[in-house]
């Protein structure tokens, strides 16, 4: 039973691809207990540690994820087609993944009227979602966008603050208009700045 058990973990945490709890596991797995399936993916997890593999079960809180070891992640990079997501649609999310949750209107102002069509592909893709705020939308990360870049809300803020005033203002200096640039620049001062 243990090893079919181990095998059908697998083949579930595979397929889906995402953080998922004992509990959910618990619900394909009938008639096996959720702790019979915490045992069951510490020995996993173990055994994954101790073999030789490119994969590496994966644990945040009480979530579990099958997932390729970070040396090795370059080769799946390589693998991702290059029209997946351009460079401007990128430069956009990165933006909103800084700001989020941020308003499209100031995305607009940062990225330009192109910043529309990456909002679009970032939606279809599921990495971001819009709602109505005022007269304009307020554009927010996804559950979806931390599963697929593999990175917890927490850690991508904790990496985002490792950013300082002058990496900002170097990409800012990078975007097209200067006005917007200047501006923003301002808004970016702290109050002993001004």
């Amino acid at each position: 039973m243990q090893e079919s058990l181990k095998k059908q973990i697998e083949a579930i945490l595979f397929t889906l691809g995402k953080f998922v709890a004992p509990e959910e596991l618990a619900k394909y797995l009938e008639p096996a207990s959720v702790q019979e399936i915490k045992k069951t993916l510490e020995q996993l997890q173990q055994e994954y540690e101790e073999k030789d593999s490119a994969l590496i079960l994966h644990q945040q809180d009480n979530l579990y994820k099958l997932n390729i070891k970070k040396e090795f992640g370059f080769l799946t990079n390589k693998l991702l087609s290059d029209t997946e997501m351009d460079s401007p649609t990128t430069k956009t999310l990165a933006i909103i993944a800084w700001k989020s949750p941020v308003t499209q209107s100031e995305i607009i102002r940062l990225r330009g009227n192109k910043a529309y069509d990456h909002i679009s592909h970032l939606k279809d893709s599921a990495l971001i979602s819009t709602e109505k705020y005022g007269r304009t939308r307020m554009v927010k990360l996804t559950p979806h966008f931390y599963d697929y870049f593999d990175i917890s809300e927490k850690e991508l803020k904790k990496e985002l603050s490792k950013f300082d005033q002058k990496d900002i203002q170097k990409v800012l200096s990078e975007l097209p208009n200067p006005f917007i640039i200047e501006e923003t620049q301002q808004n970016l001062k702290t109050p002993e700045d001004k």
